[in-house]
């Protein structure tokens, strides 16, 4: 898995809508992806970046909120074991959709399941912001992106840009 140069992935790249596969080899190539992904997450100033977003269509993702304290947590092969609470919209952003943002509604609680970069299980927890990110980042592992879950309203209020995101593309720029 070559990681040298890691970068972030733009919209409509097919990497983007593909449902990635389960990782199945824990080894220095993925701790390495891993390390390259916190990297481009910091530089762009996200708080959270799935694999398919630097390109690789596996099951992984990593996220920071930025809270005190806090450091980079990554979970690799993940499963939303549980979600509840009230359906509560907030503005979301993606880094793979520059410039674009819009109201997403999702669960309030969210419980989830993964493993480390060593293939030990996990299970964590939230009612906060993680909940939120841990839905995000777990849609671009099943090919799925903000513009499919935003209010109409904004995803019409989205479309110059991201006409333009798919002009680039198709420029190959």
């Amino acid at each position: 898995m070559s990681t040298s140069s890691c970068h972030l992935v733009l919209h409509p790249d097919p990497v983007l809508r593909a449902k990635a596969e389960p990782v199945e080899v824990f080894d220095e190539g993925l701790k390495t992806l891993a390390e390259e992904m916190i990297r481009v997450r910091k530089e762009h100033a996200g708080i959270g970046l799935a694999a398919p977003q630097v390109g690789h269509s596996i099951r992984m993702f990593v996220c920071n909120t930025e809270e005190e304290g806090e450091e980079d947590r990554i979970f690799v092969n993940p499963e939303i074991l549980e979600t509840s609470g009230d359906l509560e919209w907030a503005e979301e952003g993606c880094l793979s959709l520059p410039e674009i943002h819009g109201s997403v509604r999702r669960p309030s609680f969210v419980r989830i399941r993964a493993q480390d970069l060593d293939g030990n299980t996990f299970e964590l927890e939230s009612d906060d912001l993680h909940a939120r990110v841990w839905l995000h980042e777990n849609d671009h592992l099943d090919g799925v992106m903000i513009l499919d879950r935003m209010r109409p309203l904004d995803r019409l209020a989205s479309r110059r840009a991201v006409k333009h995101l798919e002009s680039i593309y198709q420029s190959g720029g």
